[in-house]
């Protein structure tokens, strides 16, 4: 993952509270498929390229939070 993709450094240790609350954290991620889900569907649907675009970028964004949790650690770790 390049530096472009993280976090500016100051709003890591934030998070880690969120991250590292297995229930939350669980509950999120679940959120996070559900809406890969969706928009999954409508990328097989879309017939048009515009949407089809949407659509993967959506995916891509909601599949990169998903590595917050490793990002936030391993940022704690750095120090």
């Amino acid at each position: 993952m390049s530096n472009l993709n993280k976090l500016s450094k100051p709003h890591l240790p934030k998070l880690k509270g969120f991250v590292n609350t297995k229930t939350q954290w669980d509950a999120f991620t679940e959120a996070l498929d559900y809406y890969i889900e969706l928009h999954q569907k409508k990328l097989e649907q879309s017939a048009d390229i515009i949407e089809l675009h949407k659509a993967q970028g959506a995916i891509h964004a909601l599949r990169h939070l998903k590595y917050l949790r490793d990002e936030v650690n391993a940022n704690s770790t750095e120090k």
